[in-house]
């Protein structure tokens, strides 16, 4: 099994690069975000193609050549300490193909980031490199707790987050330990059957999403059954589900937890014997707590539910 390198602890003037691998963003967006970094006593660097759009069936950070410039200066520019994804949306498919680490295996560096950017962390953990699925810069309709913020920067000051949370109904008892791996599960879904997919023996799993029809979700769960995801995994965490199916139908539409969702994920994996945590402030909600791809978790769900780096 390859050894998972997780990047140094940031020292204070430590400079952190600001990109935009996905979606667009407007200045505004991200006062609130460069501010606290400089109030944390880091630099922000903001990438040549920060505050670009593009729009070419969906409204771009820059053309892909942009988008792949910015991404590989920040991987491996010596001066850079980590790497914070300003929003996610869709586009970082793009880049896989096209990312070098040529400096950056000298000089690892965390990569912060969630939603879209699953496709960068589920790359740079088959690389053997950890990253933080975490806030990005940019905060959404929903906002995002101070608390949120604030693990990230524990985090990348070297330490290891620790969860305890309340148990949910369907949760399912039990105890391992493992790699995690995981993210947003319309991109690991995604990612299936190429080779940039997530290694799924003997791991941890986590999954979060936002505004998906319920029959898509299914679709989704059904593909990593289909792919014998869950004969492989040794536990499942699912955090946010936001926003799913229709508004105009679901009173649970605009939870953090939408329970419908809950409930169809749990039907498809109830044959399996791994323990099962529901209901983990991670995704696109409002408490959105950082875990660790590629960390190493210990995983105990019982009366309450406990997650140890």
């Amino acid at each position: 099994m390859k050894k998972i390198i997780s990047p140094k602890a940031l020292k204070k003037g430590a400079k952190i690069a600001i990109i935009s691998p996905a979606g667009s963003v407007d200045e505004a967006q991200l006062q609130s975000g460069l501010k606290l970094i400089k109030k944390k006593g880091f630099e922000p660097v903001l990438g040549k193609h920060l505050y670009t759009k593009y729009s070419h069936g969906y409204n771009y950070a820059g053309t892909e050549k942009e988008r792949i410039k910015d991404i590989n200066w920040a991987l491996n520019d010596p001066e850079i300490s980590a790497i914070w994804a300003s929003r996610g949306g869709y586009g970082c498919q793009h880049l896989v193909q096209h990312l070098s680490l040529k400096k950056f295996v000298e000089n690892p560096k965390w990569y912060i980031g969630y939603s879209d950017n699953t496709v960068i962390q589920s790359y740079l953990l088959k690389k053997g490199y950890a990253s933080i699925h975490g806030q990005t810069i940019k905060t959404s309709s929903f906002g995002v707790t101070e608390e949120s913020y604030e693990l990230i920067f524990d985090t990348l000051k070297g330490k290891k987050p620790q969860y305890n949370i309340t148990k949910h109904k369907l949760n399912k008892k039990g105890f391992c330990e493992g790699e995690l791996v995981g993210g947003n599960l319309a991109l690991i879904y995604a990612l299936l059957g190429t080779s940039y997919s997530f290694d799924f023996s003997n791991k941890i799993l986590f999954i979060e999403d936002i505004g998906e029809n319920f029959y898509a979700l299914d679709r989704m769960i059904m593909s990593l059954e289909l792919a014998g995801v869950f004969k492989k995994i040794k536990g499942l965490i699912i955090g946010g589900m936001t926003n799913m199916g229709d508004e105009k139908t679901n009173p649970d539409y605009e939870k953090s937890f939408d329970e419908f969702t809950y409930k169809l994920i749990s039907e498809r994996i109830e044959k399996y014997k791994f323990p099962v945590a529901f209901g983990f402030p991670n995704g696109h909600i409002y408490d959105n707590r950082p875990l660790i791809i590629g960390g190493k978790v210990k995983l105990k769900v019982g009366n309450k539910v406990k997650i140890e780096f």
